[in-house]
């Protein structure tokens, strides 16, 4: 008999307590069968309640623990493939409303209403942060996480004084946030098991002299989007003024949506090169210069009513053509795989509407919805990638019948493949699957989700 995604993702579990190791379980499998609703809809009951609350406050459950049995499938998911791994790391924050805010943390401070002196009120935000990375295929396909951090920025407090007396490059890494980032790329290198095949990739926090640095010793590669005119070549120029003297290699096109939901098409011009980097100058004497490729691409003629996409990337991967830099540039764009991740995550889950008080217990329950967040986006994906996939890796028997019976028989097709039943999921979610639609996204395949774990439960009871 086949293990359930539940038991795959907690199969390398280990609380210390077969009976904790059940509860995980079993709360895992409510959370992923009823995504986004609160705990007590999720759990059903005042007893499973009860018991998810003492779960998420006992003192021998963490985070880490609780993700270690994801992270575990992860690393079997990254053997199974072949190719390059795509690592991606970014950081998301959830706020709060507490009537005691410091059990929880801050994550910074905003600016409130105008006062009558004309001053503006500032208030903390309360709230946490979460940093990880998620493992995904070059064709987009998501793996599952392998390293995830929370933090407030309780323990950070103080850095900014820091850097008001000393320059920001002469603080130690070990003192800085930016050191998550590091913490990442050594945690997932290793889980992968085959540095060479890893591809860090981040946005523009994740430009680090110190990564360039760590991927170097690890035996792995990075692709991150560039913020810092670094020292280049013998040390009296930099990156930006070598790339001026040097000549478009061609054009790449790239479509996105902007904020609105509005598609857009533009045009790059592609302009690469090999150089040397060098570290800064408060840290020369600590790190070597490296040779790095250097991507810039430029759009051509931009609108009006938007900003131009300029993406300056740096990598330790050869770039010797123009179809690498275009292979690199396309690697990027799937980048924004992490940013869905967070949404669904955020929007999906509705981590923000947890009422738990502590941050513990906040963590805690956020791991279990890292692990929801990455299914749903896996399944949305899969069944793009694979539409003839075996479904029955996905849903039970039970499941596949009632959603056999609940597509309206005009969509029904001649063969019942992973990407009916996705389809069959999506519709309950209100996915209108019209010729020109395009496929289901997250958002109708979570809705879907909870609406299937209904009818699985009417089933039930009408069986029973």
């Amino acid at each position: 008999m086949e293990q359930n995604w539940v038991e795959t993702e907690t199969a390398g579990c280990d609380l210390g307590d077969s009976r904790l190791n059940r509860r995980l379980g079993a709360m895992l499998q409510a959370l992923g069968e009823r995504p986004g609703k609160s705990l007590p809809t999720a759990f059903q009951d005042w007893s499973n309640t009860k018991a998810a609350y003492r779960f998420f406050s006992n003192g021998n459950v963490s985070e880490d623990k609780i993700l270690e049995g994801h992270f575990a499938a992860s690393a079997l998911r990254i053997k199974a493939t072949e190719g390059p791994i795509l690592i991606l790391q970014d950081t998301t924050e959830f706020s709060f409303k507490r009537s005691a805010p410091e059990k929880i943390g801050f994550t910074g401070t905003s600016c409130g209403r105008k006062m009558a002196d004309g001053r503006h009120q500032s208030h903390t935000i309360c709230g946490m942060r979460l940093h990880v990375s998620l493992a995904v295929t070059s064709a987009g396909l998501p793996l599952g996480l392998t390293a995830a951090k929370f933090w407030s920025r309780d323990k950070f407090k103080g850095t900014r004084a820091i850097k008001r007396k000393i320059n920001p490059t002469r603080v130690p890494i070990e003192q800085k946030e930016s050191m998550r980032w590091l913490d990442n790329l050594r945690l997932s290198t290793e889980l992968a098991g085959a540095p060479e095949r890893c591809v860090h990739v981040g946005d523009r926090e994740s430009d680090i002299y110190e990564l360039y640095c760590l991927a170097q010793d690890l035996g792995t590669n990075f692709l991150v989007r560039s913020c810092v005119d670094r020292l280049a070549e013998d040390g009296d120029t930099t990156i930006a003024k070598v790339m001026t003297q040097v000549q478009s290699s061609g054009t790449h096109e790239v479509r996105f949506r902007d904020a609105q939901g509005k598609d857009h098409c533009a045009v790059l011009s592609v302009r690469y090169t090999t150089m040397t980097v060098r570290p800064p100058i408060g840290k020369q004497r600590k790190y070597q210069h490296q040779s790095l490729q250097i991507i810039h691409a430029e759009e051509l003629d931009p609108p009006e009513d938007r900003l131009p996409v300029f993406w300056k990337l740096i990598t330790n991967l050869p770039v010797e053509t123009h179809a690498d830099a275009v292979h690199k540039l396309e690697w990027y764009a799937l980048r924004w795989k992490i940013e869905t991740f967070f949404r669904t995550l955020k929007t999906g889950c509705r981590i923000e509407e947890l009422r738990l008080a502590t941050a513990d217990r906040l963590a805690n329950c956020i791991a279990l919805c890292c692990v929801v967040a990455w299914r749903v986006s896996w399944m949305t994906m899969l069944s793009r990638e694979v539409p003839a996939a075996n479904p029955a890796a996905v849903f039970t028997d039970d499941e596949r019948h009632l959603l056999e019976h609940a597509t309206p028989h005009r969509k029904r097709m001649a063969t019942h493949d992973l990407e009916f039943y996705v389809k069959a999921v999506a519709h309950l979610g209100g996915y209108l699957d019209r010729a020109s639609d395009p496929p289901p996204g997250t958002t109708v395949i979570w809705r879907g989700l909870a609406r299937l774990a209904d009818l699985v439960e009417g089933a039930r009871i009408v069986g029973r």
